[in-house]
C-alpha cells in the first residue's frame, strides 16, 4: 500500500495493534486519537522501528466541530489514502435507565457518527490508483441483543449493517469494506476484569489483540465482508443464529447480571474497544 492508512483510536490497545501491524507491512500511517502526547510517542516509535511515514493529529471524535476540523485538515494537507480503520469506540456498561443522557450520546457519537463521517470524508480522499480498504470495528455483540449493554450492542449492530450495505454499494469501484467482530480483547484493566468475570467462557473466547489485528488486515486484503477471530467465536455466532433473539437476550442478561455482581456492580466507565464476550 503506497498511500496512507488512517487509524482512529490509534493509541488504544486495538488501535495500537493495528498501527504496529500496518507499519510492519510498510504502510504509511495517519493516526488520530483524543490526546496528542501518546500519538506523538507512538508515531515516533513506529517511524523509528519500521521506517514508514507517520502523520498524526489529535481529535475528540465525539465532538462534531473537531471531527469537521480534522476532515478539513486532511483535505488541506492533500494527503491521499489507501485505507481507513475505524477503531475508536466506547461503551458505558450498566442498566439503561441508570445511564445519563451524556453517556448515551457519547456511545452514539463515537461508535456511529464518527465512523460515518470519517468514512464519508476518507472516500473523497482515496488514492484512485489503488484499492481502498475500509475496516470497521464492530463486535460479536453486533449479532445479539445485550442487556446491560443495550446501546453499545445496538451501535455495533449498526456498524455491521452499515459495513455490509456500503460494501455492496461500492462493489466494483475499487473499495472493500470489512467488519471486524471480535469477542473479548484484553486491551485495558477494565476489559480484563470483565473477561475474567465471565469465567471459563470469557477466557475461551478471548483473542490475542495483535493476532486479531493481523487476521483482520488479511481478511480486508482478501475482500472479506466479516471477520470473527477465533473458531469458538465463529461457532458461537452460528449457534446463536439458531436461537430466538428473546431467548438470547434472556441468557445474556443472566450471564451479564451475574458477572456484574462478581465485579461488585462496577461504576460506569468508557471503554475503547469491545470489552468482553456476549456469550
Amino acid at each position: 500500500m503506497k498511500s496512507y492508512v488512517l487509524i482512529t483510536g490509534a493509541t488504544g490497545g486495538l488501535g495500537k495493534a493495528f498501527a504496529v501491524e500496518c507499519a510492519s507491512r510498510g504502510w504509511p500511517l495517519y493516526l488520530t486519537d483524543l490526546r496528542p502526547e501518546p500519538l506523538e510517542l507512538l508515531a515516533g516509535a513506529l517511524h523509528r522501528t519500521y521506517g514508514v511515514p507517520v502523520r498524526w493529529r489529535a481529535c475528540d471524535l465525539t465532538d462534531a466541530g473537531q471531527r469537521t476540523a480534522l476532515c478539513e485538515a486532511l483535505r488541506s494537507e492533500q494527503a491521499r489514502f489507501g485505507g481507513l480503520i475505524n477503531v475508536a469506540g466506547g461503551d458505558h456498561e450498566g442498566l439503561f435507565c441508570e445511564q445519563t443522557s451524556a453517556q448515551l450520546r457519547s456511545i452514539v457519537r463515537l461508535n456511529i457518527e464518527a465512523t460515518i463521517e470519517m468514512t464519508h470524508a476518507l472516500l473523497r480522499l482515496r488514492d484512485a490508483s489503488e484499492t481502498f480498504r475500509i475496516v470497521n470495528v464492530a463486535s460479536l455483540a453486533a449479532f445479539y441483543p445485550m442487556p446491560y449493554k443495550a446501546t453499545y450492542a445496538a451501535s455495533k449492530r449498526f456498524l455491521l449493517d452499515f459495513s455490509l450495505a456500503l460494501r455492496q454499494e461500492l462493489a466494483g469501484q475499487g473499495v472493500t469494506v470489512t467488519a471486524l467482530c471480535p469477542a473479548g480483547l484484553p486491551t485495558t484493566p477494565a476489559c480484563i476484569a470483565a473477561i475474567e468475570a465471565q469465567g471459563v467462557m470469557g477466557q475461551l473466547t478471548t483473542q490475542n489483540t495483535g493476532a486479531a489485528a493481523a487476521g483482520t488486515l488479511d481478511a480486508a486484503l482478501a475482500g472479506k465482508a466479516v471477520y470473527i477471530p477465533g473458531l469458538l467465536n465463529r461457532l458461537l455466532r452460528a449457534l446463536g443464529g439458531l436461537v430466538p433473539p428473546t431467548v438470547v437476550a434472556w441468557f445474556i442478561g443472566r450471564r451479564w447480571g451475574a458477572a456484574r455482581r462478581d465485579l461488585g456492580n462496577p461504576a460506569e466507565s468508557s471503554i475503547l474497544v469491545p470489552e468482553a464476550s456476549p456469550a
